[in-house]
């Protein structure tokens, strides 16, 4: 009798641990502070102005936004019978390129829609970042501030004061190390797309448990401060989307030098002037999924 009852605590000691498990993973929310670095402003300074940010306000049309800071044109393009939006992105200094976060709180589980957070923070472009918040690991410096620098033995995008961004490993330095150095925005999701022009990714290669076609987001580099921010559709009849190797080479042909991949499946979303351009997918329908994070240009 006795040892049918420790069975049966036991049993259900299990299972409200499981069950906690699992609410502390997916539902619970919890807000945590930054590890705060100054940020030296003087990175920003003397940093010659990007040369391509005269002609690209030169040439603007309908699918274009132009101010003091920055010039950028959407274009769709159809590939892989795959629906892929473009932003081109140019601007007079990378201080223009921004983060945030959802209910601009970093936590566990704080999340919105992209829609939302760009709406909240006056963004003319946004895309998603990293939904960093998924995970208990790897590097996360927004706007020079250090937030968490657990390594998950991972590849970091590095955006730096100069307008350029490499990908480095998670082995070789800290995050306060590459925030003391200047990085502006630094990113743990990868992989690497194109590095150095070439692509480096292979055709098998993928994220974890994904499906070969997605739903993607990612960000290329062209020239100092010279980026494009991409997201495809995908997981709809219209739309089947892309692997890794696809959108590396999507990427290259627009020109990067560099580019990285980001959160894909239902968190790829990008927002242009207020309006949801591309169309997300959720468990299945056309709908925005909350995320942690944010990329994007301001007003």
């Amino acid at each position: 009798m006795k040892k049918r009852l420790w069975s049966v605590c036991y049993y259900l000691i299990l299972i409200a641990f499981t069950a906690y498990m699992a609410l502390d993973t997916f539902v619970l929310s919890a807000v945590y502070e930054g590890n705060a670095t100054e940020i030296n402003l003087a990175l920003f300074d003397g940093v010659s102005e990007n040369t391509a940010f005269a002609a690209a306000t030169a040439e603007t049309d309908e699918n274009s936004y132009v101010d003091e800071n920055a010039a950028i044109t959407l274009t769709e393009y159809r590939q892989n019978d795959t629906t892929i939006y473009v932003a081109d992105v140019v601007l007079r200094s990378v201080s223009s390129l921004k983060t945030a976060f959802a209910n601009d709180s970093y936590g566990k589980n704080v999340t919105a829609k992209t829609s939302v957070i760009a709406g909240a923070n006056d963004a003319i472009l946004a895309i998603n970042g990293d939904f960093y918040g998924a995970r208990e690991a790897g590097y996360v410096i927004r706007n020079g501030v250090v937030y968490r620098d657990t390594a998950a033995g991972a590849e970091v995008l590095c955006i730096w004061p100069d307008g350029t961004m490499e990908t480095v490993s998670d082995r070789d330095y800290t995050a306060r190390e590459l925030a003391q150095a200047g990085v502006w925005q630094a990113f743990s999701f990868g992989p690497a797309l194109v590095e150095d022009g070439a692509v480096s990714v292979s055709q098998t290669e993928e994220v974890g448990k994904a499906m070969a076609s997605n739903p993607r987001t990612a960000i290329g580099l062209i020239e100092a401060n010279h980026f494009v921010f991409v997201v495809s559709d995908g997981r709809t009849d219209e739309s089947e989307g892309l692997s890794l190797y696809e959108l590396a080479v999507f990427m290259q042909s627009l020109g990067v030098k560099e580019a990285y991949n980001l959160d894909g499946g239902g968190s790829s979303t990008m927002v242009y002037q207020g309006e949801v351009v591309n169309n997300p997918t959720t468990s299945g329908r056309i709908k925005e999924r909350e995320v942690s994070d944010i990329v994007y240009i301001g007003a």
